[in-house]
């Protein structure tokens, strides 16, 4: 009789740590566990920790309320001014009610996806170029409420959508780059125009100041041969302005009254006197009278004194 009744206990025990085993669930910190009870959605959801099930008879379904990063693939479209271009995106997600977000869809993260693929194409065929590649924000505010909108009856919230590239044609990238570079010339232009206006401004009152004192003018060209010289690498030739023979005149003191009979001496050889020449006389210096023949005498030549 002892030996039966302990058999029974060992038999019970086995089959107690069997049952056990086969009922015991763990669930994760970040998990939330759904009972399906003969294919009947059990109301209350387990929560982090060691739980019991009903073996073969309740299904414990696990799902994951962390938030989730989902790249959505690149989608081409034509912008609302009429350029093809190819965007890609990023998605944030997690899973605020477990039971909705297994019940109500069949697979939450394939149709997060292709929701944010539908919405990403209709996003850009609402959007200019321009808002595409400077006003990111105000599309990923629009991306992300286009998406939660119908993933709120899911169980799922969409926690942030952010635009990652946005690639262009070449063609378009050469044409944005030649606009650019017209766009950064034209202001080269705007800013050395504003500072020639300020330099002829300055050279105007500089100016002003030098034909006062013509003495600052020497002393500008004389401070502009310093600055050249400086270099060393180059031949200046400086030719001297009337202007500042002028001024050494002027600086120069006035000469003392004796030395007023030295200006003769400026001559650098003595002058030679020069003899009168005679006149010759008139006949002396006519040349001699040809021989002509007289028509009236035959033979006799008169010759003319």
């Amino acid at each position: 009789m002892v030996e039966e009744l302990v058999t029974a206990g060992v038999t019970l025990a086995s089959v107690g740590v069997v049952y056990a085993m086969a009922a015991a669930r763990v669930v994760k910190q970040y998990e939330r566990g759904v009972v399906f009870r003969l294919g009947r959605l059990r109301p209350e959801v387990r929560g982090a920790g060691f739980t019991m099930v009903v073996p073969f008879v309740d299904k414990l379904r696990k799902v994951n309320m962390q938030i989730v990063t989902m790249p959505v693939p690149a989608q081409e479209g034509i912008t609302r001014d009429n350029v093809t271009v190819r965007v890609d995106a990023v998605v944030y997600f997690k899973v605020i009610d477990a039971a909705d977000a297994l019940v109500k869809v069949e697979d939450y993260k394939f149709a997060v996806s292709q929701m944010a693929q539908t919405s990403l194409r209709s996003i850009i065929g609402k959007s200019d170029l321009d808002d595409l590649l400077s006003n990111r924000e105000k599309l990923n505010q629009g991306l992300e409420l286009m998406i939660d909108s119908p993933s709120v009856g899911w169980g799922v919230q969409i926690d942030r959508v952010e635009i990652k590239d946005v690639s262009l044609p070449e063609t378009m990238k050469r044409s944005m780059a030649r606009q650019a570079e017209a766009d950064r010339e034209r202001r080269a232009r705007i800013i050395n125009a504003d500072a020639e206006l300020q330099a002829s401004k300055k050279l105007a009152e500089a100016a002003g100041v030098m034909s006062e004192q013509p003495a600052a003018l020497q002393l500008r060209l004389l401070q502009t041969v310093v600055a050249v010289a400086a270099e060393k690498n180059s031949t200046l030739v400086l030719p001297f302005p009337v202007e500042l023979l002028r001024f050494l005149e002027r600086a120069a003191p006035a000469p003392a009254a004796p030395a007023a009979p030295a200006a003769p001496a400026v001559s650098a050889a003595p002058v030679t006197p020069v003899a009168p020449v005679a006149p010759q006389p008139v006949h002396e210096q006519l040349p001699p009278a040809e021989p002509q023949s007289d028509p009236d005498s035959e033979g006799s030549i008169s010759r003319q004194d």
